[in-house]
């Protein structure tokens, strides 16, 4: 039985699927991060501040999905079934990836735009007065330092 089950994992696809636990949801982050070359942090960190991990998160102005994409912004990065994991993280991913080349990398206004909206952020720079969204990026700064600090960390194995 332990044989088949190792083939059967070592067989089935790699692509992450909706509606499953949060260690698939990490994994497609993972995958997409690198892929598009972002910090998985920033990806997490976004998810846990939208969502918190859950991939049926449904806001009251229609963000759908682990990252809380908008109908519009799903369809235009590829999500066409946004509650999806693997779509919704896939282009989640890409449109962070648009707006860090947009604000040369600086990640207050990544997340500031992520959450506004690029043409405000853009318009504004760092002269965005809204408290929602100051508040927003602190929230998205502390979940991306807390996952910096811990994935440089060492484990119990790395330790012995």
């Amino acid at each position: 039985m332990k044989r088949f089950l190792i083939l059967l994992l070592l067989f089935l696809p790699s692509r992450c699927k909706a509606d499953v636990p949060s260690t698939l949801a990490e994994r497609c982050v993972q995958h997409y991060a690198a892929h598009y070359r972002v910090p998985p942090e920033l990806i997490a960190a976004l998810i846990d501040v939208e969502s918190r991990w859950n991939p049926r998160a449904l806001s009251n102005k229609g963000a759908m999905g682990l990252m809380q994409l908008m109908p519009d912004t799903a369809r235009r990065y590829g999500a066409v079934q946004p509650f999806d994991v693997e779509q919704n993280i896939a282009a989640g991913t890409r449109y962070v990836t648009t707006l860090m080349w947009e604000f040369r990398g600086d990640l207050r206004l990544v997340a500031a735009a992520y959450y506004a909206g690029d043409r405000r952020i853009g318009q504004k720079q760092l002269n965005y007065r809204n408290p929602d969204v100051i508040a927003y990026v602190e929230a998205v700064r502390r979940q991306y330092v807390m996952r910096i600090q811990a994935a440089e960390r060492p484990t119990r194995r790395e330790t012995r």
